[in-house]
């Protein structure tokens, strides 16, 4: 089972101060620039966690703001030291490298950084001296500078970007990593790395050369070289060959990208073998084999796999000395074979080569990641995942990394669905679900594309609504509303975001509901209630709307006055009349309007003639059982509580329809179950201790009767917490009260005092 442990001091502190910079360690200067307190002294283990961890929220965590200033408060090596940060995408501009210039930095990774320009090239010839590690991975337009800096800039003249050759890693003397992946086309690579003399690992991802045979200036360094998406000749082969010191070989493609003369051959594999001894990671995923480079199925052993170099499928690899660490065989035909040398096999055979395929190619290869969470979501969908907590955190990890990236959107928030579901849900922790809600969130705020947003609201049904999303309230109704605004929302997507808007408000306290209702909920229930009148239909999101306004209505006067002021009453009508047999229906609605009715500000604007024959009328509704029956007598019980003063129309006469509120009262079945849910008796309560309306006094009377006899062990405790039994009593005491009302009064004072003795502790 995941740990439920909570996270490191030091991650909980460097959140808290980042979060709360102005509180914690800066202050602000001129009410606008954030400056760093002036006693502070922060040494390098804080401060990269601090930068590195900055960069992690901006990125996955809407709720956290990009301040422009954040850099410039580690400009001063004497007060602030940095070693080893990692920046990611677009917030991070020429300006903020520049902030850091001063730092000693020992490793750098930017990665996809598309606003740097060549102005940070200059700004890493600061770090020159003690840099050991860089990465430009994705930093497209690192190498383009303006041609005409600070001139004019018009229409007919915009500014021209042009390529910056003249760069060299000239006094990067310590730099012995180096990632260029995705670099820019144009720049001279050999020019750009020949002052590098002692090169131990270098990424080329995404960059065509004809000629590598420079690379063997570092035969005797090189232990590392990544070669991902060149398109491979006999030249590149022999060159390499050559790099006897190498243990990570890296010649895999996306075999969907473009057409690729290169086949890989039964005879590069042996020469790989034979010359670089010292490999103990290959990575050839994507390759089409121009030959056969498998054993024949008659020659494969059957029985146990095996990860012994002798006994291998693949011949080539017979003549290791010892099976590799990781083999990359994702989309070749060799990951189907059984035996295989190699510790850690990435491939599309099993869920622990697809498993392995996801956290290998993730960081940098979005494009090979969406095919293998695509295989995932297969395992998922259609066998069992063994593995599902390392699934579930890998498929987290690639769509916080990508949240731009369609691809992976749409499958990995497709596979957290099947991730999620009731068959692994015992085993994950509340930190892990915790994660898959941000992410899931991330998504739908990042991605506005319909099976993303579909996807995610599917999700989002797997967790406990409210309880499970409350850290993230407010977020995910924002989202829910938006989705629903546009009331030609896709179909599905509508029902599922309106049941969840109704889970939502259900169960939660007023000031969740108060908030919820200030956001626009009551409105844009409102417009899809009236969007399906003008349909003619009702459905699942007609029902769930109406459900969810009862819900967030419920002892919340300002949202009852909302739904008045919008027009509440007027669609309430209007669905009555066209849809006259939708019990499920009348019963949502009549009890939206008990709320409403609650509320003693609000029930003059129920006292029209019209209004008050429909609840009449509805007294004799058999829908539903007896809940609109009873939600209809619950509306006119309280307007009958403000008195014969209150009544303020002719048609009907008062007596009239309290006669007809006796009577449909008698016909109710006392042993009723229902479909309601009370979190307080307070509203019922409050027409006990009254003389003005009997038939009200009556109506909260048998409520109470009917709900403490058929749900004892959970309305007996409440309505002995908030007092109830001393309010019968004193009722049964009452001359204004009638027989019958004492008498269901008394019933219920039993039925509480034969509870609280059943259930009174007698142990010694």
């Amino acid at each position: 089972m995941a740990s439920d442990s909570p996270d490191p001091l030091m991650t909980l502190c460097t959140d808290y101060c980042l979060y709360n910079l102005e509180g914690t360690l800066c202050y602000l200067l001129d009410n606008e620039t954030l400056r760093l307190h002036p006693d502070i002294f922060l040494p390098s283990e804080i401060c990269d966690r601090l930068v590195n961890e900055y960069v992690e929220l901006v990125n996955a965590d809407t709720i956290f703001e990009h301040n422009e200033n954040f850099f410039t408060l580690f400009s001063d090596p004497r007060s602030t030291r940095l070693a080893r940060i990692h920046l990611r995408e677009d917030i991070v501009q020429d300006q903020d490298l520049e902030a850091i210039r001063k730092q000693d930095l020992v490793e750098l990774f930017l990665t996809n950084c598309e606003k740097l320009t060549a102005k940070s090239l200059q700004t890493l010839g600061s770090f020159s001296p003690t840099l050991v590690s860089l990465s430009l991975f994705g930093c497209t337009n690192i190498f383009y500078e303006e041609e005409n800096p600070g001139g004019c800039e018009d229409d007919l003249n915009p500014t021209r970007q042009v390529l910056v050759k003249d760069f060299t890693f000239e006094g990067f003397s310590r730099l012995r990593f180096l990632n260029l992946g995705q670099m820019t086309k144009g720049v001279n690579v050999e020019s750009l790395l020949r002052p590098l003399a002692s090169l131990t690992a270098l990424d080329l991802s995404g960059i065509q050369l004809n000629d590598i045979f420079f690379l063997t200036q570092w035969k005797d360094s090189l232990a590392s070289l990544v070669l991902y998406n060149m398109d491979l000749c006999e030249e590149h082969v022999q060159a390499i060959a050559q790099l006897r010191k190498l243990r990570h070989l890296d010649i895999s493609r996306d075999r969907l990208s473009s057409y690729y003369k290169f086949k890989l051959t039964q005879r590069v594999l042996n020469l790989f073998v034979e010359n670089l001894v010292n490999l103990t990671s290959l990575d050839i995923s994507g390759h089409i084999m121009l030959e056969n480079c498998s054993s024949s199925s008659e020659d494969e052993k059957v029985g146990q796999t095996s990860i012994s170099p002798e006994m291998s499928s693949i011949t080539p690899f017979r003549n290791l000395k010892q099976p590799l660490q990781f083999l990359g065989l994702f989309e070749t035909s060799l990951c189907h074979l059984s035996h295989i040398p190699a510790y850690k096999v990435t491939g599309g055979k099993s869920e622990e080569q697809v498993l392995n395929a996801i956290e290998a190619y993730t960081e940098h290869r979005p494009e090979i990641t969406s095919r293998a969470i695509n295989n995932l979501f297969d395992i998922t969908r259609i066998e069992h995942c063994n593995q599902h907590l390392r699934a579930l955190k890998l498929v987290i990890t690639a769509l916080k990394c990508h949240k731009y990236d369609k691809n992976i959107q749409v499958t990995g928030s497709a596979t957290l669905f099947y991730l999620t579901n009731a068959e692994y849900r015992l085993e994950q922790s509340i930190k892990l679900r915790r994660q898959v809600v941000q992410v899931v969130l991330s998504g739908m705020e990042s991605y506005q594309e319909v099976t993303v947003q579909r996807n995610c609201c599917l999700t989002l049904c797997n967790f406990s609504i409210p309880e499970e999303v409350e850290f993230q309230y407010r977020r995910v109704n924002e989202l829910l509303l938006n989705i629903l605004n546009p009331t030609r929302q896709d179909e599905s997507i509508q029902r599922i975001a309106v049941h969840l808007c109704n889970a939502l408000v259900c169960q939660v306290d007023n000031d969740h509901k108060e908030a919820v209702g200030k956001m626009g909920f009551v409105m844009t229930m409102l417009k899809l209630i009236q969007k399906k009148l003008l349909d003619k239909t009702c459905d699942q999101v007609m029902e769930f709307s109406w459900s969810a306004l009862w819900n967030i209505t419920d002892e919340t006067p300002n949202n009852c006055e909302m739904f008045l002021n919008y027009s509440g009453m007027k669609l309430f009508l209007e669905c009555l009349k066209e849809f006259p047999d939708k019990q499920e229906l009348h019963r949502n609605m009549l009890g939206l309007l008990g709320n409403v009715a609650e509320v003693e500000e609000l029930r003059p604007q129920l006292m029209t003639s019209q209004f008050i024959s429909v609840f009449s009328n509805l007294l004799d509704s058999e829908a539903d059982g007896i809940e609109v029956s009873y939600n209809a007598c619950g509306v006119l019980s309280h307007i009958m509580f403000d008195g014969p003063e209150a009544w303020m129309i002719s048609e009907p006469r008062r007596e009239e329809v309290v006669d007809r509120m006796w009577a449909a009262i008698q016909r109710w079945d006392v042993n009723s179950r229902r479909n309601i849910n009370y979190r307080s008796f307070e509203p019922i309560l409050r027409l006990i201790p009254q003389g003005i309306s009997p038939v009200s006094q009556h109506w909260a009377t048998w409520a109470l009767f009917n709900l403490v006899s058929v749900y004892p062990d959970k309305y007996c405790p409440l309505l002995i917490k908030e007092g109830g039994l001393l309010l019968l009593s004193d009722m049964i005491k009452m001359a204004s009260a009638r027989p019958e009302t004492k008498e269901m009064g008394r019933k219920v004072i039993e039925h509480c005092n034969n509870f609280m003795d059943e259930n009174m502790d007698t142990s010694r």
